[in-house]
């Protein structure tokens, strides 16, 4: 699997800021492939984080854009 630049740094804002595990990541990833869905929701979805923190990550995906 090959991951762009954007998203190393995007699992590292994830692992680094928001204090994911790499087990809670992993799982993330996992159903991101079953369900086809955006990470950000599927995190809040399996509940990986909580709302506060899903704005945190819209607010840094923003940024980077």
């Amino acid at each position: 699997m090959v991951i762009r630049n954007s998203e190393k740094q995007f699992l590292t804002f994830l692992h680094n800021e928001l204090e994911l595990s790499s087990a809670d990541i992993s799982v993330a990833l996992r159903h991101q492939k079953i369900d086809n869905g955006p990470l950000p929701m599927l995190l809040w979805q399996y509940g990986l984080v909580n709302l506060e923190q899903l704005e945190r990550i819209f607010d840094w995906l923003y940024e980077q854009s």
